[in-house]
């Protein structure tokens, strides 16, 4: 395997939308590191493909061929594998996998690649101690992603990873961890902070992971001013990241699985295209080839050459 990293900096339920202040939170949101890279409205679902030097930015259909509501398992399976998940077991899924789709992922996916390939891979966003708990209770499932990391054999990461500066929490400033988590004491971290921390991290591997969930939260619950607030949370560490990359070695996807936060009118997801950003190495030629989730896999594969599927 080469020397190159690859990031998928994950946003769960972040889809293009209308041009409509009243539903869509981007129309209002002020967002100047996205804007800056591809110009007014690029968060419209009507607009094509952009490329600029610095950046692409692609529409990508979450549906996969199939009616109804894109669902997280399986768009996240879908991302994560490169097969058509939804496709495969006849529907929509999630949010959690059921056997079905925990099959299609115990198959195979990008974090088992590189591993055995023999590159570094890891999910970077981590996991209290309750989550582990009721992980073995049987209380909770896995979610697609931390089942793909760990049927890889990779560990999910703990508090302490969190503490020591290995991983950056979801919220992104770790302030969910002191109010909600029972960790009073955890460091925090500004929205700058965390955009650098996550671009260091990400370097210490060939494949990472971060994942964000709480823009999806943000989509189906609360008002239309806290998803503007919270995009443009978004907005502020992806311009610190962004600006911390390392564009010559490392290649940034920024994906979602489904629609869901751009619409307010709504509460559940959307069929609306999800907005895939490239940046950093060969950028163009790799969003050239994305149209559906599944082409994600093979933007990761490419850039670090690991065998097509």
């Amino acid at each position: 395997m080469n020397s190159s990293h690859v990031l998928i900096f994950f946003l769960d339920g972040v889809g293009l939308g209308e041009d409509d202040p009243a539903r869509n939170p981007f129309a209002t949101a002020v967002l100047p590191h996205l804007t800056a890279l591809f110009g007014p409205q690029w968060y419209l679902a009507s607009r094509e493909a952009i490329c600029t030097p610095a950046a692409s930015l692609v529409p990508t259909d979450a549906n996969l061929g199939l009616p109804g509501r894109p669902q997280s398992a399986t768009g996240q399976a879908a991302i994560l594998t490169g097969r058509n998940v939804p496709q495969l077991i006849g529907e929509h899924y999630g949010p959690k996998p059921n056997t079905a789709v925990a099959d299609v992922i115990r198959q195979g996916s990008l974090f088992q690649e590189v591993v055995q390939a023999g590159g570094r891979a890891g999910l970077i966003t981590p996991y209290p101690s309750g989550y582990f708990a009721a992980i073995d209770s049987g209380r909770r499932l896995l979610s697609s992603v931390p089942l793909a990391a760990t049927c890889a054999g990779l560990p999910l990461l703990t508090a302490e990873d969190l503490r020591n500066g290995r991983a950056v929490s979801p919220d992104f400033t770790a302030q969910g961890w002191r109010e909600h988590l029972g960790y009073p004491d955890m460091p925090l971290l500004s929205l700058a902070e965390a955009g650098r921390q996550i671009a260091a991290i990400a370097q210490t591997y060939n494949f990472s992971f971060f994942e964000h969930w709480p823009s999806d939260v943000r989509g189906h619950r609360g008002t239309l001013a806290e998803a503007v607030a919270h995009l443009e949370t978004i907005d502020t560490v992806l311009g610190s990241l962004l600006q911390a990359w390392d564009t010559a070695n490392g290649l940034l996807i920024v994906t979602s699985d489904h629609g869901n936060i751009e619409d307010k009118n709504s509460r559940s997801h959307t069929r609306n295209p999800v907005p895939t950003i490239l940046a950093g190495a060969n950028h163009a030629a790799l969003a050239a080839r994305i149209h559906d989730l599944t082409d994600i896999a093979t933007a990761v594969r490419t850039a670090l050459a690991l065998p097509l599927k």
